[in-house]
């Protein structure tokens, strides 16, 4: 049967590969904890923030560096609002069906070839490891861009908002940090074809750090 993934489910795949199966295989989930409204709404405002510049053919301040002077936004407002439709997105479908998705937040443009932005909230600064959390899911998007006929280039960026105060009138203060990350489309094509092949196996071993197949061997002693 086909199957329809996304940079999330993929690193699902990655955290443990039990979990990923019985989600696609037997559709048991992983509980749903409380999902926290900040990142959402902090991405809302952060594309009507980088639109209003897109219209004025300019960069925010917060790319008005020397590593950014030589881009610009990707101004095609109608694909950009497909490909940031968590329901759409960029897709790809393979020979059998099987099928490949992603929304990004935004875009940049340099020449002919376009660079993945992606925003991201956090409580405190990055660490020197926080941004290769993100990896797969970079490398996803250039993969999916690539194979709809897209040159990219061969990095993308993280733009990251930590809160650092409140000011004298009661509003939060936000530093920002972007970071510029490698990408690897090889690699993205390779954790695609390996959760595939993982699908048509038996259910694999859970992972030794999985808490919620540690949760249910636990429970399954209980019942015993």
């Amino acid at each position: 049967m086909p199957y329809k993934l996304s940079p999330s489910t993929l690193e699902l795949m990655e955290q443990c590969p039990r979990c990923f199966w019985l989600q696609f295989r037997k559709d048991i989930k992983r509980p749903r904890g409380i999902f926290p409204s900040l990142p959402s709404g902090m991405d809302r405002v952060l594309k009507v923030h980088f639109d209003s510049f897109m219209g004025k053919g300019k960069l925010p301040p917060e790319l008005c560096n020397d590593e950014c002077k030589n881009l610009k936004l990707f101004d095609n407002k109608e694909l950009l609002k497909e490909w940031r439709n968590n329901l759409k997105g960029i897709q790809w479908k393979d020979s059998n069906g099987n099928i490949l998705k992603g929304a990004v937040d935004n875009l940049l443009q340099k020449g002919d070839k376009l660079i993945v932005l992606d925003f991201k909230t956090r409580g405190y600064p990055c660490k020197e490891d926080t941004a290769d959390y993100y990896q797969c899911q970079l490398d996803v998007y250039n993969f999916l861009l690539r194979q709809n006929g897209y040159k990219t280039e061969d990095y993308a960026y993280l733009l990251f908002y930590v809160p650092k105060e409140v000011d004298s009138k009661g509003k939060v203060v936000f530093d920002n940090d972007l970071i510029k990350m490698e990408v690897d489309v090889n690699n993205a094509e390779k954790i695609w074809k390996k959760a595939l092949k993982l699908l048509e196996d038996d259910m694999p071993k859970p992972s030794e750090n999985c808490e919620y197949c540690k949760r249910d061997s636990e429970l399954l002693e209980v019942v015993k």
